[in-house]
């Protein structure tokens, strides 16, 4: 019996991942998104690869499909620099290896729907793009200079050191490209237009994004900004996968009108608390 080409592409995640876990600063990023792009086409490799169902056509791998299991290795790449070197790292590359894992399996799963994604495939892939969320955040922030907060030693009067705007930048400009991927998947699972899907990716990146700023800005200590941020991530899709009404055009005004303001309110009150 052949082995399963799936494995193959989980040695390829935990081997890059283990490489970038020794890198820094722009060898950092580029090993990152290396690893995003290696995943992303060996999946398309794998569910290629996958026997369509009796009495249905070839299988096709739309690009979406493609997404869920590169974030995965994205996220666990970047979050792999919270874990301290020693057998704890072995863990953490285990935790990666069941992230994309699990990941290409339940994209493998929905590819082979003859009448598309049930309800069950449905609930699994939004429980592990929100996993996938908390990831990627939680990776973001330890990655970005300064942009984890470590909590101050007790009797200290000083509150949290402040972010400079650039890290802040960078932080909410990743946060916002990892939910906009997240967001795209989710989209395209409702509905197979690419301009809906794009659209619904920029809102998922916007409201991420400007939670994310608002959230550093805060000073929350260690894990509790991207848990948050995971937290807006959930109730952003559970809002996005609602039914529509015939006010559809209203309320895109209003979302506008609110992330504009959200927006500038953010960049405020980060410039009034640097002085």
């Amino acid at each position: 019996m052949a082995a399963d080409p799936a494995w193959e592409l989980v040695g390829l995640a935990v081997v890059l991942a283990a490489i970038a876990r020794i890198a820094e600063g722009p060898a950092l990023w580029a090993a990152v998104l290396l690893g995003g792009v290696a995943v992303g086409l060996a999946t398309l490799e794998v569910l290629g690869a996958a026997e369509a169902p009796a009495g249905t056509a070839e299988l096709g791998v739309p690009v979406e499909s493609l997404l869920l299991p590169a974030a995965a290795a994205t996220a666990g790449t970047a979050a792999l620099h919270l874990v301290p070197v020693g057998l704890l790292l072995v863990v953490g590359l285990l935790a990666i290896a069941a992230l994309v894992l699990a990941a290409v399996e339940i994209e493998r799963r929905i590819l082979a729907r003859p009448a598309g994604p049930t309800a069950a495939d449905r609930t699994a892939l939004v429980s592990l793009v929100v996993l996938v969320g908390f990831v990627g955040f939680s990776g973001m922030a330890a990655a970005v200079p300064g942009a984890l907060v470590q909590p101050l030693p007790t009797g200290t009067e000083t509150g949290p050191p402040g972010l400079p705007l650039e890290g802040l930048a960078t932080l909410a400009v990743l946060d916002g490209l990892v939910a906009g991927v997240l967001g795209y998947r989710l989209d395209a699972l409702r509905s197979p237009s690419f301009r809906d899907a794009l659209a619904a990716a920029l809102s998922y990146a916007a409201v991420v994004a400007i939670a994310a700023a608002a959230l550093r800005a805060m000073g929350l200590p260690r894990l509790l900004g991207p848990a948050l941020l995971t937290l807006v991530l959930y109730l952003w899709s559970a809002y996005r996968g609602a039914p529509r009404t015939a006010r559809r055009d209203v309320r895109w005004i209003w979302e506008v009108v609110l992330l504009a303001a959200l927006g500038a309110l953010v960049v405020a009150w980060n410039v009034l608390a640097q002085g």
